[in-house]
């Protein structure tokens, strides 16, 4: 009988299904009556107004081919009755909600109702849209299907018909079903992490669907950030698998050609037992078993689901990443207790929220503590804090159980986060899904590797800061992986192989800043690599048009300009030579160029005008000189050279300070700042020679000095020839042209020239004598203009000359505006005075030329009428010297224009353009000049480099001899084919080793300049707050978590008072018994004193890194696995403290089980009859069958062995060939890792290992070639599988030759109580590369199994290795002193 409260609620349920019988062969056509005639009129409207969406057409096609339910088809009686009253089916469901077939007699009816039989599958009714009535137009996805359903078909409905991306990360969020309360903050906490965590990934969040417990959180959350976050964030997929069976008012959802929409009304208060759905779920999974109000059905399914969705993969950029799963607990119950051992046991990571109640909470608990201190009194102690209501009702086995359950949980802690209130909740969601990404398929580089795309795939920062590329971590990152992660256009240059400078510049162009820079702070090259990003950002941003976003990238630039400042800074202080070295080394992995070719590039002027890299500027332009000899002095040497031989200038080397004359004479005349003073004398020579022929020289045939004049220009094209075609570094002819062009000063030498010439040209033509003087004359002006160049290097000057520049922008602009007032006040003043003037000159005169000089107080003498006088015009404009006259009277001689107009006209237009025009070209000039003036020092330090580079380059002769140089250049290029070689100076191509020991250094001073940079960072005024702030929260936390732990401190002192009177009573009772009989007693059974417990205060740190084992967990753990492998047996629990024989277990109940394998005739019998055993012979060799074991001898109790290791929860032999010690040998194969040149490699200084492992295709994990042998047999059946026969005997030599590294117990999950694998571990090592048995072995490595797999695998600690497998590598590995 049901409680009465439940029965009204369900006699609802009952009335609110159709009571009609119906047909099974009308179900292909009719509607199920499971629902009202309004569900049925709903479903005609939503046809009527959705029938001609291809789409709906599609999904309603396919789903009821590939999607069934399940229907009970034999109605067989049930004792129990409805919660109405009701006769009812075993199903649940009444006999009017049943076909009309199953109503009717049948062979069925007087037998036991079984699902399997009584239960069948049919096309779903129940698909389609889904809309919550009253509570928005939120549409979601549902569907009714069996739960026999493969989940290949749901996973193709949810991505191909509903439309749902490939999810990044599977968060599967699991707890209690019922109503709980949790903190305000702890849930805000975990809504918003969760919630976040979600959207930021990608993930989808796959909970229970209903409208209550840990569902009902899930779906609030979503709510909350659907309301708060804006349109192009993205929906949160949030996917409920409830029972079709338990949900109430689910009629409203039977639509057999599919309900577009179905309106589904939430009734929490007539729902009864049964729960609704939750309306903030975007879809539902209903999953249908036939029965009606029975929980618990979906589990198999949604376990299966979930395990498909995480074996899939998604292509992210043409990588395929594996789909990570993580489990999030809330509060939650036993089955909730079960969930969390299922997923901890499978290697899917979980989330445990602390604070939200009873399973959780026990958890949290006891997870930081070690596992000798997991014991069964101290889970009860738990268990009665957090299990109030239900704990009198927990028997002793379940407290075992759960108390098993939880030590495994807490042995894999590297799984296991706590989610608590009082830490940093990014932290803890970073941990746990940073952990979701740590799956058995990636190890060692794979792993961090797989992660990484896993970071770049969920877009999270995050973890990738400080989870993977971390300091602990030598992290080395693959380029073939990397080359997929971003895509290159056809355009674009090829792949090359440095893929962390393409992930740098693939982040930076991505805008993902954080990953940017956690990719800089990796990168080896970092001064290049940050002014490479700034020019990037400074690129980029000419093509933005958002403000905001052009204003982000220069705030980036300039940040990743400083970070090169600062690196720079360091390496300067600590060694010059080589920071300079730094600045002109070319980067191959930067296209070849330098830090400063960079700098230059980006406009970085900060950097360009850096103390270190004028210094090297500065030693440029000297030369050989050195850099404290006076100007006066170099003039006087350029003057009078033999003075070179005084010392009057001294040079940096030795060699040239006191050596012979000839080679100080060429240091001297080659140094840059030489070159430049000859080339200004030349200069000034060369404008003064030419003003003189333009003024007292020009003949119409020309003189001797006009001809010099000609050469010398000749001279000058030859050179900037040579400018434009010489290409040391190979760019080609396009870009060296692009180069040449882009400065300003070369497009005014290529002006003078071409003016130049065309002058000359009309020169040589009689006709055009004069004209080519004017030419010239102008030409004359644009090479005194080239001068501004050589005023670059005047810390004065130079700084002016840009302000000129800027200033010409200034004035150009300016000009607009004022042509504005000039032609409007010219032409109305023209049309005024003068009558119909019709000389375009004269026109031109009055409207501009004179409206612009009564700017400067020129004022037209008639436009007042004062001054007028016919004497000074001509009244009908045919004196071309003269301007036409005024409107005036022709018989007084008068004017007869408005004079008062003219005068206002006047006021006004010098009033707007001598005041506010004027001044505001002014102001203009002024913001100019300040702005330059702020960094006068930057822009003359950072344009001074174009002229050093120049004269640096440029032949030491000025012209016109330098024609002698361009001669030798060209026999040199054209005739001797010498190719050009590089400045060294300024571009210096570095041996490998002197490159990577720069590098090297480098690196070390640039994490120099992150620690000071991080230091910096916490010694600010608001970081400090913050800090502060937190550490005040964390205590408060702290203090309330400790008020709760107090009251149970007192029980625990008492439990543990208690078990050592115990244990030291039972100790008591051995020296008693010893004492009677007479002798000094066994020592085995002298029971060991019971270990002092630790405060319950401690707290977790959820490190991945941690051991999977805690010392002191000295107990077998594989054999003790509830669930006995291949098998549907399941273990007793068997908590560790009492795995020993010695200790009580009262309530021990373990069941019988012994495999009935193919090979009968070589194992021990099957069944647990003792007859059959009783012929054999324990601790002794029992015919071909040694049953002695290698830690002497063991107990038989019953006619049966005991496990020398303690209790299994097991007796039998399970699958093991024979009762007691099965022996195994196992022979570690290893080689050492070598690189391609044969050395061997190395990590933590240690030597690597490789180790040969095979795999069968059925099993997730590696394993070493050994196992049992057969009967007279040496070689393990698992060897012979993978080696060839004819090497068979070889390979029984080298066993014979090897060194044993291990012998005794194997912790299996195979073992039982009564039979047990013991093993022989023998190394062969193979230390030289050359060795002939290690060819042969490779030679005859073949899998005959076809499901076989054999390879050599690094040794690592996170090899997919069986646990007991590692163990024995490990100690290979410290024979050896290798790595592991």
């Amino acid at each position: 009988m049901e409680p009465p409260t439940l029965r009204k609620a369900g006699s609802k349920q009952e009335e609110a299904f159709g009571v009609q019988p119906r047909r099974v062969a009308d179900l292909g056509t009719v509607p199920s009556l499971r629902r009202s005639n309004s569900s049925l009129r709903k479903v005609r409207r939503s046809q009527n107004l959705f029938g001609n969406s291809e789409k709906q057409e599609s999904l309603s096609s396919w789903i009821p081919e590939n999607i069934k339910k399940k229907e009970c088809m034999y109605f067989v009686e049930s004792s129990k009755l409805s919660d109405a009253g009701k006769v009812v089916c075993e199903c649940g469901y009444t006999r009017q909600q049943h076909l009309e077939e199953a109503t009717r007699p049948h062979t069925w009816q007087g037998k036991d109702w079984d699902p399997k039989k009584h239960v069948q599958e049919m096309p779903t009714d129940a698909f389609g849209d889904i809309v919550f009535t009253g509570l928005g137009q939120k549409v979601g996805k549902y569907v009714r299907l069996s739960q026999d359903t493969p989940p290949s078909v749901i996973y193709h409905l949810m991505t191909q018909y509903w439309g749902l991306d490939v999810p990044n990360l599977l968060i599967s969020v699991t707890g209690g079903a019922k109503d709980f309360n949790m903190k305000p903050r702890l849930k805000s906490v975990f809504r918003r992490g969760l919630v976040k965590v979600a959207q930021t990934t990608g993930a989808w969040i796959i909970t229970g669907g209903s409208h209550t417990g840990v569902m009902k959180q899930v779906g609030e959350a979503v709510r909350d950030f659907t309301l708060s976050s804006s349109h192009n964030e993205g929906e949160v997929v949030t996917v409920g698998v409830a029972t079709w069976g338990t949900v109430h008012n689910r009629e409203d959802l039977i639509h057999p050609l599919g309900g577009f929409p179905a309106e589904y009304v939430m009734d929490e208060e007539g729902q009864g037992h049964l729960t609704c759905l939750d309306s903030n779920h975007s879809h539902f999974i209903l999953v249908d078993d036939g029965t009606h109000g029975r929980y618990g059905v979906e589990i198999p399914l949604r376990t299966r689901l979930e395990k498909f969705i995480s074996e899939q993969t998604k292509e992210r950029g043409g990588v395929a990443i594996k789909i990570p799963i993580v489990c999030v607990v809330l509060e939650g119950g036993p089955g909730t207790l079960h969930t969390i051992y299922n997923a901890i046991t499978n290697g899917t990571p979980c989330v445990v929220v602390e604070g939200s109640g009873r399973v959780a909470d026990v958890i949290a608990q006891v997870a930081g503590l070690p596992i000798s201190e997991v014991t069964i009194s101290r889970i009860q102690q738990k268990l009665s804090v957090f299990f109030q209501e239900v704990f009198e009702t927990l028997t002793e086995s379940r407290i075992a159980e759960w108390t098993k359950k939880i030590q495994d949980i807490v042995r894999r802690r590297q799984l296991l986060t706590i989610f608590r209130e009082c830490r940093d909740g990014n932290t803890e969601r970073k941990r746990a899904f940073h952990k979701a990404s740590r799956s058995h398929d990636h190890f060692g580089h794979e792993n961090w590797d797989h992660q990484l795309k896993l970071a770049v795939a969920w877009n999270r920062v995050d973890i990738a800061r400080s989870e993977i590329f971390t300091d602990e971590r030598q992290w080395k990152v693959q380029g073939v992986s990397l080359r997929s992660l971003y895509k290159r256009s056809p355009g674009h240059v090829a792949f090359t192989m440095d893929p962390v400078r393409d992930l740098l510049i693939w982040a930076i162009i991505q805008n993902r800043r954080e990953l940017a820079e956690i990719i800089w702070a990796q990168s080896q090259d970092c001064i290049a690599a940050a002014l490479a990003c700034s020019k990037i950002l400074k690129e980029l941003s000419k093509e933005e048009e958002d403000t905001d976003s052009l204003e982000e990238m220069l705030a980036l630039a300039d940040e990743y300009e400083h970070r090169a400042i600062g690196v720079f800074t360091e390496c300067h202080r600590k060694d010059e030579d080589r920071a300079q070295k730094l600045l002109t080394r070319v980067s191959e992995a930067w296209g070849k160029t330098t830090c400063l070719q960079l700098a230059l590039e980006a406009k970085d002027m900060k950097f360009v005008s850096h103390g270190g890299v004028q210094a090297f500027l500065t030693k440029v332009w000297w030369g050989q000189l050195c850099v404290d000899n006076g100007l006066w002095r170099v003039i006087v040497c350029m003057l009078a050279f033999p003075l070179l031989y005084t010392g009057l200038i001294s040079f940096r080397e030795r060699r040239l300070q006191a050596g012979p004359g000839l080679p100080r004479v060429r240091a001297f005349f080659n140094a840059p700042v030489v070159i430049f003073h000859l080339n200004i004398l030349s200069y000034f020579a060369f404008l003064c020679l030419f003003a003189y022929v333009l003024m007292v020289d020009f003949q119409p045939t020309p003189s001797c000095c006009e001809y010099l004049i000609y050469f010398w220009l000749f001279s000058l094209v030859c050179e900037e020839l040579r400018q434009l075609f010489y290409d040391p570094d190979e760019f080609g002819l396009m870009k060296m042209a692009l180069l040449y062009f882009s400065d300003f000063w070369n497009k005014l030498d290529i002006g003078a020239i071409l003016l130049f010439i065309a002058g000359l040209t009309c020169r040589l033509i009689p006709a055009l004598l004069y004209p080519g003087r004017i030419i010239l004359s102008l030409d004359f002006i644009m090479f005194c203009l080239r001068l501004m160049h050589i005023f670059t290097i005047s810390k004065t000057l130079g700084p002016k000359i840009i302000i000129v520049k800027r200033m010409m922008k200034d004035v150009f602009f300016f000009l607009f505006l004022l042509a504005v007032w000039v032609v409007s006040f010219g032409v109305a003043k023209q049309a005024i005075l003068i009558h119909n003037e019709s000389r375009v000159d004269w026109i031109f005169r009055g409207v501009v030329y004179q409206s612009y000089l009564t700017i400067f107080g020129q004022m037209p003498a008639y436009i007042d009428g004062v001054n007028f006088s016919l004497d000074q015009c001509s009244p009908n404009g045919t004196d071309p010297y003269k301007p036409k006259c005024p409107e005036s009277d022709a018989v007084r001689h008068e004017p007869a224009f408005p004079e008062w107009l003219t005068v206002i006209l006047l006021c006004l237009y010098l009033l707007f353009t001598n005041i506010l025009l004027l001044n505001l070209l002014i102001a203009m000039f002024n913001y100019t000049f300040q702005q330059v003036q702020e960094h006068t020092d930057q822009i003359w330090k950072f344009q001074r480099h174009d002229l050093i580079e120049e004269y640096q380059g440029r032949p030491p002769a000025p012209p016109p001899f330098i024609l002698l140089s361009h001669l030798h250049l060209f026999i040199k290029r054209v005739v001797l084919k010498i190719p050009a070689r590089r400045r060294k100076q300024l571009k210096s191509k570095l041996e490998k080793n002197e490159e990577a020991a720069l590098l090297s250094w480098e690196i070390y001073l640039k994490e120099s300049y992150l620690q000071n940079q991080q230091y910096q960072q916490k010694q600010r005024p608001e970081q400090k707050i913050q800090d502060i702030g937190n550490k005040v929260s964390t205590m408060v936390d702290l203090l309330e978590m400790e008020s709760l732990k107090r009251p149970g401190s007192m029980e625990q002192r008492l439990a543990s008072l208690e078990e050592q009177v115990a244990q030291t009573s039972r100790a008591l009772h051995w020296v008693m018994k010893a004492l009677r009989d007479g002798g000094f007693g066994s020592e085995e059974g002298i029971p060991a004193p019971a270990p002092q417990k630790a405060s319950e205060g401690q707290d977790l740190e959820p490190d991945g890194r941690q051991e999977e084992e805690d010392v002191g967990d000295t107990h077998h753990v594989n054999a003790r696995h509830l669930l006995y492998p291949n098998s549907h047996v399941t273990r007793f629990p068997v908590p560790n403290e009492k795995v020993p024989w010695e200790t009580a277990f009262l309530i021990y109940d373990p069941p019988f089980y012994t495999d009935d394998r193919k090979d009968r005739g070589l194992v021990d019998p099957v069944g647990n009859a003792l007859e059959p055993l009783s012929g054999i012979s324990y601790n002794a060799v029992d015919g071909p069958i040694d049953r002695r074991s290698f830690h002497g001898v063991y107990v038989v109790q019953d006619g049966l062995p005991l496990n020398p290791m303690g209790r299994t929860g097991l007796r039998g032999r399970g699958s093991l060939g024979c009762f007691g010690p099965n022996h195994t040998l196992q022979p570690v194969i290893t080689r050492w890792r070598r690189n391609q040149d044969g050395a061997i490699c190395r990590k933590s200084i240690k030597k690597m290992l490789e180790v040969l492992v095979v795999k069968h295709s059925l099993s997730e994990h590696w394993a070493l070639p050994g196992g049992s042998r057969e009967p007279g047999e040496i070689l393990p059946r698992k060897l012979k599988q993978v080696l060839r026969r004819e090497f068979w005997s070889s390979f029984q030599n080298l066993l014979t030759q090897g060194t044993e590294v291990y012998r005794g117990y194997v912790d299996d999950p195979r073992n039982t109580d009564n039979a047990w694998i013991e093993t022989v571990a023998i190394s062969i090592h193979f230390s030289d590369q050359s060795d002939m048995d290690l060819k042969r072995l490779n030679s005859h490595l073949h899998a005959c199994d076809p499901g076989m797999s054999v390879r050599w695998q690094v040794v690592d600690r996170r090899i997919p290795l069986y646990a007991n497998h590692k163990t024995i590598l490990q100690k290979v590995a410290t024979l050896y002193g290798a790595f592991y």
